[in-house]
């Protein structure tokens, strides 16, 4: 016998999410009003859909290790990333640039394809897991600092795990107010970003964009902006995952929940590790 998947009884109106005051997959979960008694969505179920996708971004690693000594043959470059400079061989390059456009590619069929999720959304996590490796065994790994990124995997544990304590308590809710926060903080790191690419294409303020963008404090406070603005997506997060399950939507949605998920905490390993960087790369300087 089937259950068949309806709108919530329960009188409940779609919740209202800002544009921005979460990313698109738990935006769009959101406004989902379905339910399934007989076969709806837990929380375990999300979390073991959660660790799945976090899985991929380890095999990501596992891929750019292996790549970097099967591609390491031919003419070489060097770039300087935020002060560490790094020598390439030109297929890393090519490789490095091909998880690029992979990503966005299976970020945005994990987001708008939701069928795809579970395949695209593992891959999507492969290329996270892949820039990640890069960073720290490529960037810092040619300076002995790997354990570095060990350390950014330990302070995004600690975020996390304080966002949702500060979420399950009850300290930090999701109200109008606290959404209007974050999506003022979003607004203005895109504006100071579309803003600052714009200066770089004009040759008279190229000099000032570039001055701004080399600036340590500058780079350190955008960094921890980025980090709260990650933060705070995660308790978002945590309210979509409670409307999921309190909700009873089918099961089929946990897919979306948890990429949702992993999302914001690779998003947010990846901005801690970019500051750490950023610091280690003045100290040695």
């Amino acid at each position: 016998m089937t259950t068949r998947t309806q709108p919530n009884p329960s009188g409940q109106t779609k919740r209202k999410s800002s544009l921005l005051a979460s990313n698109p997959v738990m935006r769009r979960l959101d406004k989902v009003d379905e339910y399934d008694a007989s076969r709806s969505a837990t929380f375990g179920g999300i979390a073991v859909k959660t660790i799945y996708f976090l899985l991929f971004s380890v095999a990501g690693i596992i891929l750019q290790l292996y790549l970097a000594k099967t591609l390491a043959s031919g003419e070489t470059t060097t770039i300087n990333y935020k002060g560490f400079e790094v020598s390439l061989y030109y297929k890393e390059v090519f490789a490095l640039a091909g998880a690029v456009i992979a990503a966005i590619v299976f970020q945005l069929l994990a987001f708008f394809a939701r069928p795809t999720t579970p395949v695209t959304g593992a891959l999507y996590c492969v290329t996270q897991g892949y820039f990640i490796s890069f960073l720290v065994f490529k960037v810092l790994g040619a300076y002995q600092l790997e354990y570095l990124g060990a350390l950014a995997l330990l302070i995004t544990f600690l975020i996390v795990a304080v966002m949702a304590i500060l979420y399950a308590t009850g300290v930090i809710r999701v109200t109008k107010k606290f959404k209007m926060v974050i999506t003022t903080l979003f607004v203005t790191v895109i504006a100071t970003s579309l803003f600052s690419f714009i200066g770089y294409l004009i040759p008279f303020t190229r000099p000032m964009v570039e001055a701004v963008r080399q600036n340590f404090a500058f780079s350190v406070i955008a960094g921890i902006i980025f980090i709260i603005i990650a933060a705070l997506f995660l308790i978002c997060d945590f309210d979509t995952i409670d409307h999921v399950v309190n909700d009873k939507l089918p099961k089929k949605y946990e897919w979306a929940a948890a990429f949702g998920l992993s999302f914001t905490v690779l998003w947010l390993y990846l901005k801690v590790l970019d500051l750490i960087i950023t610091i280690a790369g003045k100290k040695k300087n």
